[in-house]
């Protein structure tokens, strides 16, 4: 029987107090390898570490300390500081008109954000899980990403949606879908996906100003991960651009295009590559789903000849089959072998540790698909 609504984050928390012991499989490490150490910023003085909670959180009160337009609505988002303390402390900071709790209705509450901004104000709709989201997608699809074209550009709908996505440890089918591919098939809708802090402060800024809805995919198991932050991100004014893609290792030999968790799994299995055959794989973190950067991915495999999407949705019809798809249409001069993508399996989420390990790339998945490709 699926969790009642009413005790969804009780239910969380000591799901997960409970399964943590025993679960060796997903370390927070494989999100941030040691190669990290050695990662350019666009500052290397004042280089400090912080969580993408913290990252995200000083996103959102820097961007509600500037614009009184900004307002945040969700379940637990205020008093509780959120389910996964995301908000924390901005009640206290900003006020209950500004940081407002809301009953466990979806598509009541995202109704009321997208309301607000047809109206012109700047609401942030957290979102427990995306996977709750499906109970308010005609509020997304049809009433906010719309909107804007089928008044012929009059009306703007400058509202962001933000919530964990995807995968995450013991949470069983119903918690762990990933939805960028959804999301990223919708006309009107831009669609950013966060690895490091950097991305997610960066690209949550960028999406709380961009005029239209922004869809901000987190991941529940990066947000107590700890990754250097410039001084150039630690400043107010810092922005990432939606639609870029940002390469995290340089190399020669093959592209690997991952998203969100999967670039820190790629990056680990690069390392083994170059330890084990010599091998310098180039690391995309893609950060926008869509507009997407097909530029430079494709001067990626221009220099290398063979590409490799990482990702941990399901493999049909998703970013990395629309990657593969644009690969091709405009690389495909430049492919010396078969484009290969590393998946999520063909089946829902289990919730035994065992099987829950199988449907999800793992690094030793990465590396052994890189070694066919390869032909190591």
């Amino acid at each position: 029987m699926a969790t009642p609504r009413l005790f969804r984050p009780a239910a969380r928390l000591l799901s997960s107090r409970l399964s943590a012991p025993r679960r060796p499989a997903f370390p927070q490490s494989a999100c941030a390898p040691s190669i990290l150490r050695s990662r350019g910023y666009a500052t290397e003085g004042g280089v400090k570490e912080v969580t993408v909670r913290d990252a995200l959180n000083e996103a959102l009160a820097e961007e509600l300390e500037t614009n009184p337009k900004t307002f945040i609505l969700g379940e637990e988002v205020a008093q509780y500081n959120g389910a996964y303390k995301v908000t924390r402390g901005l009640l206290d900071r900003f006020g209950p008109k500004r940081v407002i709790d809301t009953p466990i209705t979806e598509a009541g509450f995202c109704g009321l954000a997208v309301g607000a901004a047809l109206a012109g104000l700047h609401p942030i709709c957290e979102f427990m899980t995306f996977n709750f989201a499906m109970q308010a997608i005609d509020q997304i699809i049809n009433s906010a990403a719309k909107t804007h074209y089928m008044s012929g550009g009059i009306q703007p709908c400058n509202v962001t949606f933000r919530g964990p996505n995807g995968f995450a440890a013991g949470v069983a089918a119903q918690h762990s879908q990933d939805y960028s591919a959804w999301y990223g098939s919708i006309p009107g809708l831009k669609v950013v996906s966060p690895w490091s802090s950097e991305d997610a402060k960066g690209l949550l800024k960028a999406a709380i100003r961009d005029p239209n809805p922004v869809v901000v995919l987190e991941n529940e198991l990066l947000y107590g991960q700890a990754f250097p932050m410039s001084e150039a991100a630690q400043k107010d004014d810092f922005v990432l651009p939606i639609g870029k893609a940002k390469i995290e290792r340089p190399g020669k030999d093959l592209t690997i295009v991952s998203l969100s968790r999967c670039v820190g799994l790629s990056l680990n299995a690069a390392a083994e590559l170059k330890e084990k055959y010599g091998v310098e794989a180039e690391v995309i973190n893609l950060r926008s789903v869509k507009p997407l950067d097909v530029e430079t991915i494709v001067q990626s495999l221009k220099k290398t000849g063979r590409i490799m999407c990482v990702e941990s949705g399901f493999p049909m019809f998703g970013v990395s089959s629309e990657i593969l798809a644009l690969a091709m249409e405009y690389g495909f001069d430049y492919l010396t072998a078969p484009a290969v993508r590393v998946t999520g399996a063909e089946v829902p989420t289990p919730y035994a540790v065992g099987l829950e390990q199988m449907s999800f790339p793992q690094v030793d998945t990465i590396l052994g698909q890189a070694t066919k490709l390869l032909r190591l």
